[in-house]
């Protein structure tokens, strides 16, 4: 399911303008982001948590060439 979708079935299900569902899911999703870019984790209990992670710099190989190269830190 896409956005575009997930907003049709919201909009289908609360009849509510998909217009105004549109605007909520943006506003959902721009306070996540807000909250993640801040360092803070956003957890919806029986939904999903999210929250960055940071990994270390690691060898990995390049799937085409079979190169060893090494995968930036993130």
């Amino acid at each position: 399911m896409n956005k575009g979708e997930l907003v049709a079935a919201a909009a289908e299900r609360t009849k509510m303008p998909a217009s105004q569902v549109d605007n909520v899911l943006k506003a959902i999703i721009d306070s996540i982001q807000a909250a993640l870019v801040k360092g803070d984790k956003v957890a919806i209990p029986g939904f999903a948590s999210f929250e960055v992670v940071s990994r270390p710099a690691r060898q990995g190989r390049n799937p085409r060439t079979g190169e060893t190269m090494t995968i930036a830190a993130g």
